[in-house]
């Protein structure tokens, strides 16, 4: 008997159909054919233990199994659960009269229990696009997919549930989950506040104005000045998600099963930290015949934090150089090419110095001129030209530690970001693909971002003394636009500009003299 399951494969972000064709006749042979890799052909030996604890026996013929389209490479174990049950539907043991209403997914543990499968989300988004009735998977991934509505979501515990759901002799209740209710929630529940940070009144702004415009921010500092913990509030202060946003990087992390049980939408803005260790692959994505996101991928509509800049691989660093122009990432293969989001901001920190204590108040630097000038030179100018802020942090005095008043709360300073990003919103409300001020290209610069005279001859003569490259003139101009977006004001005016301008720490003639 001929009979057909349907099951997905996950391509980028996004999933196809996968129809699995099972043909029982006479004889003794096993056949899987449609290139599937190690762990679906053995997902036989694991087919046969579950049948066995569900009181089955795995049918004595000859069973050809086709994996459609057969030129789309099979990868993973999350096909156990639809062989299994195409297998006993083409033996007659179980009705195959359902088995076109419902899509399924999930591995097979030997006692027949389901373990959960990666990329719930986007299979379920094409399992409604597709038409199908329902989603059969395992529990763990059933509130992950019952985010996606006009579709039932079944999660399952064991295979013995399925097959008796399929031969009508059980019903499953479909796992519902109000969206909304749950996004909306969770959405200001941050582990971290900058009102416990002490001091960095500068540093503190710095960071305001990188939230309110989209802007990349590099710290530079000696070690214990705070840059890694005012780093990991940053997400504290950006806008909260929207429904739209949170959707696209759930799917991001589904994909990389890095969604956890029992979370249907992420709420907060992703915070990505990579040891400097890490790989071009493991940043950028790839790995195997089907790649994954990398963390440049994983930090979409977040923040990517890179501790001990110069410390980073300068091939790992130089990968991003076009994701951070372009916010996205394509992984090239010989049949195929997979596009992944990467819009994300970029903060880095970095000691000044080998020894970390360059321009430091109060403790000398060991280190000669030439070694401060080849530790920068770890970091390329293309790449600093891409970071729109560049702050100095000196280490808080006993005085700011001690200081028994509370510091400004993140909530307070998110609620300026907010108005700010609003007004971005109107400005760019016809351009496709900005919105904020990081975003803008040079003609929307030309037409958002005029200085006054006196600012225009401001920048005219910090460009001249910097000795600044175009790309930092365009920059400087972004900083600016934003610095007057959290005043409210319409025209980009001297003191503006010369904010901007301080942004350019390393930008300065006597740096690593």
């Amino acid at each position: 008997m001929l009979v057909k399951a349907y099951a997905a494969a996950l391509q980028g972000i996004s999933a196809t159909i996968i129809t699995i064709e099972v043909n029982c006749t006479k004889g003794i042979q096993f056949f899987l054919v449609g290139l599937p890799d190690v762990a679906v052909r053995e997902s036989h030996e694991r087919i046969i233990s579950a049948l066995q604890v569900c009181g089955l026996t795995f049918p004595r013929n000859r069973i050809v199994i086709n994996m459609a389209p057969a030129d789309i490479r099979k990868e993973g174990s999350a096909y156990d659960l639809p062989l299994a049950i195409a297998i006993l539907a083409a033996a007659e043991q179980v009705d195959s009269d359902r088995l076109s209403r419902y899509m399924m997914m999930g591995e097979l543990s030997l006692d027949g229990s389901l373990q959960p499968i990666k990329g719930a989300l986007p299979i379920a988004i094409k399992a409604r696009e597709a038409g199908f009735e329902g989603l059969i998977l395992p529990k763990q991934n059933a509130y992950e997919a019952a985010v996606v509505n006009n579709l039932k979501v079944y999660g399952v515990a064991e295979l013995k549930e399925v097959i008796e759901f399929i031969d009508g002799k059980r019903e499953l209740e479909p796992t519902v989950v109000d969206t909304r209710k749950e996004f909306y929630a969770k959405q200001q529940n941050y582990d971290c506040d900058f009102s416990d940070v002490k001091g960095q009144e500068n540093v503190k702004r710095a960071f305001e104005v990188a939230a309110a415009g989209g802007h990349n921010i590099i710290l530079i500092g000696p070690p214990g000045s705070g840059k890694s913990m005012m780093a990991k509030r940053l997400p504290s202060i950006l806008p909260p998600f929207t429904l739209q946003e949170s959707l696209e990087t759930t799917k991001i992390h589904s994909v990389a099963g890095k969604i956890q049980g029992g979370v249907s939408l992420m709420t907060q803005r992703p915070f990505r930290a990579p040891h400097h260790t890490i790989s071009n692959v493991a940043m950028v994505g790839g790995g195997g015949v089907n790649p994954i996101p990398g963390e440049i991928s994983l930090a979409h509509n977040g923040v990517l934090f890179l501790d001990e800049l110069p410390e980073f691989n300068r091939g790992v660093l130089e990968v991003m150089r076009q994701p951070l122009e372009d916010r996205k990432i394509q992984i090239s293969r010989a049949r195929f090419t997979v596009e992944y989001p990467a819009g994300f901001m970029l903060v880095a920190s970095m000691n000044p110095c080998p020894c970390g204590y360059y321009n430091h108040p109060e403790r000398t630097c060991l280190c000669t001129p030439g070694m401060v000038q080849k530790y920068m030179s770890r970091i390329s100018g293309p790449l600093l030209d891409r970071i729109d802020i560049q702050i100095e942090i000196v280490p808080v005095p006993f005085e700011k530690i001690s200081d028994l008043q509370p510091s400004e709360s993140s909530e307070q300073i998110r609620e300026r970001v907010i108005k700010a990003r609003l007004i971005q919103e109107k400005r760019f409300a016809h351009e496709n693909g900005v919105y904020c001020n990081a975003q803008m290209s040079s003609r929307l610069l030309r037409e958002f971002a005029i200085p006054d005279a006196a600012g225009l001859n401001l920048l005219k003569n910090a460009m001249r003394r910097l000795n600044l490259s175009a790309r930092a003139y365009d920059r400087i101009l972004k900083v600016a636009r934003t610095i007057a977006d959290l005043e409210n004001s319409s025209s980009i005016e001297a003191h503006h500009l010369a904010e901007a301008i301080l942004y350019r720490s390393l930008d300065r003639e006597n740096w690593g003299q």
